[in-house]
């Protein structure tokens, strides 16, 4: 799987830990920044190209990094075909693939530590979506409240 990473200033460290351990299980892993520490940097600039690379089709995934997980949650999720949420338990991070084909996974360093962290992302890139048609149904609505939003 190729797999888009990202990190603000608050999760550089973890993020590039996820960056090698990706790598190590044999994925593709695609480093959208930070390459360096600034405690300026915005978590919107961060979350943005990894979601617009899983938007675009041109990775399979996504994980962003920020100090709780919930502003690169908040700002992946508003670009349009990115279902991303803030997941600190492995349940959560497989659930949301195989019910809801959430395809951005969000970390809060300042939450989880890296053992946490490997759980997570095994959770994640190790489910599918669940065919069953009560959950295509579901999604299915999701999407179409999407296209409505953008339609205006």
């Amino acid at each position: 799987m190729k797999i888009a990473i990202s990190g603000d200033h608050a999760g550089l460290e973890l993020k590039n830990y996820i960056l090698d351990y990706v790598s190590g299980l044999g994925h593709e892993a695609v480093d959208h920044g930070a390459f360096e520490y600034d405690a300026d940097d915005d978590f919107p600039d961060l979350a943005a190209p990894v979601a617009r690379a899983v938007a675009s089709k041109e990775v399979d995934r996504g994980i962003i990094v920020c100090g709780s997980g919930v502003g690169a949650s908040v700002a992946a999720n508003k670009i349009p075909g990115v279902r991303s949420a803030m997941c600190h338990d492995t349940y959560s991070a497989a659930q949301g693939v195989q019910h809801d084909d959430m395809n951005v996974l969000c970390l809060g360093a300042r939450i989880i530590g890296v053992a946490l962290a490997e759980s997570l992302v095994d959770a994640f890139l190790g489910a599918e979506m669940d065919k069953h048609p009560r959950f295509q149904r579901r999604l299915d609505k999701v999407i179409k409240l999407e296209q409505d939003a953008l339609e205006g």
